[in-house]
C-alpha cells in the first residue's frame, strides 16, 4: 500500500511538472511570437526602413535619379513637416545630412525639414558640430546647420557636452560668415569657467579688425559680466538690439508641430536678445517710412477748384496727360507722396517750386531722423524690409532726378557717426555718392573722419564698396562741374532751388581734398589687405577717373597718385592690373600736354612742377622697368645692395619686371615661346629679346587685349629715348 502510494505521488509529481513545462514552453512561444511579430511590424514600418536606410547608406553613393533616396528622403521630409521627428530621428538625419555622405544638396534639404518632435539629443549636435572641421561643408551649408541650432537650442535635452566643446566652437569665431552665429550660440552656452584672458583678446581683435559689430559687442558685455578686469573695452551700458533671430526657416512648421503634438517645449521660440521691459517707453515706431497716396490738397469739388481748372496728381497717368495740364496740375497735400510716380517727379523737375522742394525736404528729414537716428530700441525699422523699400525708392528719386536732398545730406552726415558699416550698406553709400561738393574747410570732419574709421576696421569688401562710393562721388562733381561751371564762377547746386555758390579754386580745393584722401585710404588699405587684386581694381576704377578730369571735364587740375598705389600696381602678379596702370599713365600723359598747352597759350592756370616731376619719374621708372629691364640699378627709384641681389641667386635681377620676365606676363612670354620654337625643350627668354622676336612679342600681347599697355609704348617709347614732359630724356632702350 504504501509502495503504491508513493509511486502515485511520484507520478503526480512527475505529471505536475510536465505540465508546468508545458505551459512555460506555451508561454515562451508566445512571448516569442508576440516580439517576432512586433519586429515584424516595426521592420515593414516605412519610416523605420526609411531611417535605416540613412543610416546605412554609404559615402559616394550617387543621388542623381536615385528613386529609393527621393523616396526616402519625401517619407522622412513629409513625417519632420507634419508631426516632427522623434530624437532617435533626429540623430540619423543629422548625422546622415553633416556627413555629406551623398553631397550637399541633400544636406540642406534635410535641415530644412529637421522639426523636432520632443527634444534634441545633445550627442546629435556634437557629432554635427564636429563635421564642421572637416573643411567640406559649404560656408552657407555652415550658416544654415547654426541657425538650425540657434532655432531648437532650447529643445536641446541637455547641454552640459556641448559646454564641454566650448573652446572648438568659439575657434570659428573668426570666420567673417559664421562669426554673428557662433557669437550668439556662444553667448547662450557661456559661462564663468567659459571666460578666458585669450578669448578676450581674440574677440577684441575682431572688434578692431570688424568694427562695433552687435553681436561681438553683446558677447563682450558677457565677458565682463563674469570678468570685468579683463574686458577693458567701453561698452554702452543699454544695446538698442540684440543677436538677430534666425528661425524663419523653420518657425511655421516648429509652431504647427508643437500645436499638434501639445508640447509646449519652449514658451517662446524666439532666442533674440530683448531689452527690459520699460514702463514709460514711448514708441517712436509712427511709420514714417511709408509713402503717403497721392491725394490733392483742394478737392475737386470744392469752390476754388471750380473756379478755376485744377488737376490734381492722383488723376495723372500718362506723360501726354502732364504735357496738357501742365500749366494747372495741383501739388498734393503731402509731399512725401511725390517719391511713389513717376510722372510726379516729373512735373516736379519741371515747375522747380522753392515752396515744393522745402515741404519735400522737410519731409525727407522729418522720416529719416525719427526712423534712423532717434528711433528706440523697439521702434526702429533700421533693418525691416519696410526701411530697405523707403531707401531704395529714395536712392531711385535721386537718380531719377540727377540730383540729392538737403535734407538727406544733412541726415548721412549725423548718420555716419553712428552706422556700424553693415546696416543697410548698398543703401548707405549710394546716398552718399549722391551728395554734392563739401567744402574743403569741413569735408574732413563731416565726411573723412567717420568714413576712415569705419574703412581701417573693416572687410575687404567693405574697403572696396567705400572706394567704389568715392568715386561714384568724384564723377558727380566732376559732372556737375561741366555742367554749372561759369566763367566768373561756379555755380554747383544740391537742387537748383538751393543755390551752394563756390569759386573754381574752392571747388578744386574740395576735389584735391577728396583725391588725396582716397589716396590715403588706398595706400593704407593695400597694405591692410596684402594688396589684395578686388581692393587694387576698385583703385585703379578710381584713378581711371582722376586722370581724366581735364580732358574729360574741363577741370584745370592734374593729381598723381601716391607711390603706395603706383607701385603696387606695377608689380601685380595680375596682367589686368598692370595693363589698367599703362593705360593710367597713357591718359596722364595726354592730360598733361594738353594742359601745359593751354597753359602756355592763356596762362588762365598753371600745373605745378612737383606735378610734372611726379610724372616723369613715374613715367621713367616704368620703362626701365618694363622696357630696358633696368630693375634694382643704382640711380633707380628701388635700390638693392648688390650684395644682397647676390645672395639672393636671383640670374640677371635687373630683367626680374621686364615684358618677358614680370610675374603678370611671364604665362604670355611662355605662350609665345611655345609658339614660336615649339620643338625646343629648353626654353630660352633671351631669344625673344632679338629684334624681330621682340617686335612680334609686342604684337602678341596687344593682340592679347592690353591696349593700355598698347597706348603707353606707343606714347611714351621709341627706339631712340624715353621722353617725359617738360623735355626730361629718359634712359636709352637695350637694344632688341
Amino acid at each position: 500500500m504504501a509502495k503504491a502510494s508513493n509511486l502515485t505521488r511520484t507520478d503526480l509529481d512527475s505529471s505536475f511538472e510536465s505540465q508546468l513545462s508545458v505551459s512555460s514552453r506555451t508561454s515562451n512561444r508566445s512571448l516569442r511570437v508576440a516580439e517576432k511579430e512586433r519586429r515584424k511590424n516595426q521592420t515593414g514600418d516605412p519610416f523605420v526602413l526609411a531611417l535605416k536606410y540613412f543610416s546605412e547608406v554609404e559615402a559616394g553613393t550617387p543621388c542623381s535619379g536615385n528613386d529609393v533616396l527621393e523616396r526616402n528622403l519625401v517619407l522622412v521630409e513629409r513625417v519632420g513637416l507634419s508631426r516632427g521627428l522623434p530624437p532617435e530621428a533626429i540623430s540619423v538625419m543629422l548625422d546622415y545630412a553633416m556627413s555629406l555622405r551623398m553631397g550637399g544638396g541633400t544636406c540642406v534639404r534635410v535641415l530644412k525639414f529637421l522639426i523636432p518632435a520632443t527634444v534634441v539629443p545633445q550627442e546629435a549636435v556634437v557629432r554635427a558640430v564636429s563635421w564642421l572641421c572637416v573643411g567640406k561643408i559649404a560656408i552657407s551649408t555652415q550658416v544654415l546647420f547654426l541657425r538650425w541650432v540657434l532655432t531648437v537650442f532650447d529643445m536641446i535635452d541637455s547641454k552640459d557636452h556641448l559646454r564641454a566643446i566650448y573652446g572648438f566652437i568659439f575657434s570659428f569665431v573668426t570666420e567673417e560668415n559664421l562669426s554673428p552665429y557662433i557669437c550668439h550660440l556662444l553667448y547662450l552656452l557661456t559661462r564663468r569657467e567659459s571666460v578666458r584672458p585669450f578669448r578676450v583678446r581674440k574677440l577684441l581683435d575682431l572688434q578692431t579688425k570688424m568694427g562695433r559689430q552687435p553681436f561681438l559687442l553683446h558677447l563682450l558685455s558677457l565677458y565682463k559680466v563674469f570678468y570685468p578686469e579683463l574686458v577693458t573695452l567701453a561698452l554702452p551700458s543699454r544695446m538698442r538690439s540684440g543677436f538677430k533671430n534666425h528661425n524663419s526657416t523653420w518657425k511655421v512648421a516648429l509652431s504647427a508641430v508643437q500645436k499638434r503634438n501639445k508640447v509646449q517645449v519652449s514658451s517662446d521660440i524666439s532666442l533674440t536678445l530683448r531689452l527690459k521691459d520699460k514702463t514709460n517707453s514711448r514708441k517712436r515706431k509712427l511709420n514714417h517710412l511709408e509713402l503717403p497716396s497721392l491725394s490733392s490738397s483742394i478737392q475737386s469739388n470744392s469752390s476754388s477748384s471750380r473756379s478755376r481748372k485744377v488737376f490734381s496728381l492722383e488723376q495723372l497717368h500718362s506723360f501726354p496727360q502732364l504735357l496738357d495740364n501742365l500749366h494747372c496740375i495741383e501739388l498734393p497735400s503731402q509731399m512725401g507722396s511725390l517719391l511713389g510716380s513717376s510722372l510726379a517727379l516729373c512735373y516736379l523737375d519741371y515747375v522747380q517750386d522753392d515752396s515744393a522742394f522745402l515741404r519735400l525736404n522737410f519731409w525727407l528729414g522729418h522720416a529719416l531722423h525719427e526712423e534712423f537716428l532717434f528711433c528706440s530700441g523697439d521702434g526702429g525699422s533700421g533693418s525691416s524690409s519696410e526701411a530697405l523699400h523707403f531707401l531704395n525708392r529714395l536712392l531711385s528719386t535721386q537718380h531719377f532726378l540727377q540730383e540729392g536732398f538737403s535734407s538727406t545730406e544733412g541726415f548721412l552726415y549725423k548718420f555716419l557717426n553712428v552706422w556700424d558699416g553693415s546696416l543697410l550698406r548698398p543703401q548707405i553709400l549710394g546716398l552718399l555718392s549722391d551728395i554734392p561738393v563739401v567744402p574743403s574747410s569741413c569735408i574732413s570732419q563731416l565726411l573723412f573722419e567717420p568714413l576712415m574709421q569705419l574703412f581701417f576696421t573693416s572687410t575687404l569688401f567693405f574697403k572696396c564698396s567705400v572706394i567704389d562710393c568715392l568715386n561714384n562721388m568724384l564723377l558727380e562733381w566732376l559732372t556737375w562741374h561741366s555742367v554749372y561751371a561759369l566763367e566768373d564762377g561756379l555755380d554747383i547746386s544740391l537742387n537748383s532751388h538751393t543755390p551752394m555758390n563756390m569759386t573754381l579754386s574752392g571747388f578744386m580745393d574740395s576735389v584735391m581734398e577728396l583725391v588725396r584722401f582716397v589716396g590715403r585710404l588706398a595706400t593704407v588699405g593695400l597694405q591692410l589687405e596684402g594688396c589684395h587684386c578686388l581692393l587694387l581694381s576698385f583703385i585703379l576704377d578710381f584713378y581711371e577717373t582722376v586722370c581724366d578730369m581735364f580732358l574729360k571735364y574741363g577741370l584745370p587740375l592734374v593729381v598723381m597718385p601716391p607711390a603706395g598705389v603706383f607701385y603696387p600696381a606695377l608689380f601685380a602678379t595680375d596682367p589686368v592690373s598692370v595693363d589698367r596702370l599703362s593705360y593710367i599713365m597713357y591718359r596722364y600723359k595726354k592730360n598733361l600736354t594738353s594742359a601745359k598747352c593751354q597753359q602756355q597759350e592763356t596762362k588762365a592756370f598753371h600745373i605745378s612742377r612737383q606735378t610734372c616731376q611726379e610724372f616723369n619719374h613715374y613715367l621713367l621708372f616704368m620703362v626701365s622697368c618694363l622696357w630696358n629691364s633696368k630693375m634694382f640699378l643704382p640711380g633707380m627709384a628701388i635700390e638693392v645692395d648688390q650684395e644682397l641681389l647676390a645672395l639672393s641667386k636671383v640670374p640677371e635681377p635687373w630683367t626680374s619686371f621686364d615684358l618677358i620676365h614680370h610675374p603678370a606676363f611671364l604665362g604670355c612670354a611662355l605662350d609665345f615661346h611655345h609658339k614660336c620654337w615649339p620643338e625646343r625643350k629648353d626654353i630660352d627668354f633671351n631669344s625673344i629679346k632679338a629684334a624681330k622676336q621682340w617686335n612680334w612679342y609686342m604684337e602678341f600681347l596687344f593682340s592679347q587685349g592690353f591696349q593700355g599697355l598698347q597706348q603707353f609704348v606707343q606714347s611714351s617709347i621709341n627706339r631712340r629715348s624715353v621722353a617725359g614732359i617738360s623735355g626730361q630724356r629718359g634712359s636709352q632702350p637695350t637694344s632688341r
